[in-house]
């Protein structure tokens, strides 16, 4: 935390030694000049939930009511099952198929098998599928069939990123989510012209500062949020669950899927998060 402190007070420069990156970053590094020094991504994420958790600890006050969001309640997460076999997927889905809430990876030939080996093996469970890019305009509709005959939810990233615009073109009947395609809230205007969600993770945005902003843009303009994370500790899941409470999915497991996770940690009972302990972020 001193070190923390010191990067707030004089911008990293070391007790006001010339700055290297020019005029002026000597006189504090805050979350502001940190989204303008530093591109979007994990590192600036980093940088970000730490100094919003110094800034709330200095002000005395939580980090929820420094971003102006009620304090996080108890939320229910995705879990993840890992793209496989039909046979092993099936497996692994009749081993959760208590979870409301399962996302399959999937990622082109053979999808439909696994789709269905998964569904049969959680007959009961909401699904959302991650697509992985893994589809193309020629297989968008049978897919799209298969997705909506199984009861999928939300197919996240179906097209590539970089063919994506073609997704204007193509009917839908189950809601469909920018994952690889969405960083920031610059994204959201086109974005919002070809998905009906957005998952936010924070190791795109670059942080809670521009995740918050990010949302507020998404529901602006339209699109449901679903809050999503990378494979990590219960102190990158934390920041993300002041947006979590407002998001129509919630995919936080990234802890239920280390072999180990840091303590203290998230409580999780099944697939429901728990209000996090102060003690993990802010």
């Amino acid at each position: 935390m001193r070190a923390l402190c010191a990067l707030w007070r004089d911008g990293g420069t070391g007790r006001g030694r010339p700055c290297r990156h020019g005029p002026g970053r000597g006189a504090g590094l805050d979350r502001t000049a940190l989204r303008a020094a530093m591109p979007a991504g994990a590192a600036r994420n980093a940088l970000d939930c730490a100094l919003f958790a110094l800034e709330a600890r200095l002000a005395g006050v939580s980090a929820a009511t420094l971003a102006g969001l009620p304090e996080p309640g108890p939320v229910v997460t995705a879990y993840t099952l890992s793209l496989d076999t039909p046979e092993k997927m099936h497996a692994a889905a009749a081993a959760n198929a208590a979870r409301p809430l399962l996302k399959i990876k999937l990622g082109g030939d053979g999808d439909d098998e696994r789709l269905g080996a998964v569904r049969a093996g959680a007959p009961n469970a909401r699904l959302i599928v991650d697509a992985n890019e893994g589809w193309t305009p020629a297989s968008f509709a049978d897919r799209m069939a298969a997705c909506a005959r199984h009861r999928v939810s939300l197919i996240e990233q179906p097209l590539p990123q970089a063919s994506d615009d073609m997704l204007i073109d193509l009917p839908r009947s189950v809601p469909v989510c920018a994952d690889e395609s969405a960083h920031t809230a610059a994204d959201i205007p086109r974005l919002a012209r070809l998905y009906d969600a957005v998952n936010i993770k924070l190791d795109k945005t670059g942080g809670l500062t521009e995740a918050l902003e990010m949302a507020s843009a998404a529901r602006a303009a339209g699109l449901d949020i679903m809050v999503g994370c990378m494979l990590a500790t219960s102190l990158a899941m934390a920041p993300a669950l002041l947006i979590a409470g407002e998001a129509a999915h919630v995919d936080l497991d990234g802890p239920l899927l280390l072999a180990r996770d840091r303590t203290p940690g998230l409580v999780f009972e099944g697939s429901t998060i728990l209000p996090p302990d102060p003690r993990i972020w802010a």
